[in-house]
């Protein structure tokens, strides 16, 4: 058994349909796992590390996700409302069908990753691209 807490390594792994509510789960390596329909709710990720992971459908509501790496991550359809991302990369990162409009995009490069339009305009108002 995969130990899971903080800095685990849980990359290259298979983990559709977890349950990994209210866990403490910060900078643990999520690269390239496949986490889809995932329920994260109310979780620690700080600092995780999500490159190129699949979490399509997965609930992310109420997460700390201050410095995670979303770079090249599916997250087509995600749960992100009332969620923390000041500071995350998501560079290349698929977000269309989400809901996040109530998150914290702070510093969050939101402009470079795959949007819908309508959640791009919110965004584009309350959390504007910095200079």
């Amino acid at each position: 058994m995969v130990e899971i807490g903080p800095d685990a390594d849980l990359s290259f792994q298979s983990f559709i349909g977890h349950d990994f509510r209210d866990m403490d789960l910060s900078g643990v390596n999520f690269r390239r796992a496949i986490l889809d329909r995932c329920n994260f709710q109310g979780s620690n990720l700080a600092g995780a590390d999500f490159r190129k992971a699949s979490l399509v459908g997965a609930d992310l509501m109420k997460c700390a996700l201050d410095g995670a790496d979303f770079r090249g991550a599916k997250l087509t359809k995600a749960k992100l409302n009332l969620s923390n991302f000041q500071g995350a990369k998501l560079d290349d990162a698929d977000l269309r069908g989400v809901r996040g409009r109530y998150a914290i995009w702070r510093r969050a490069n939101w402009w470079d990753a795959k949007l819908n339009d309508d959640l791009r305009e919110v965004l584009k108002k309350k959390w504007p691209k910095e200079d």
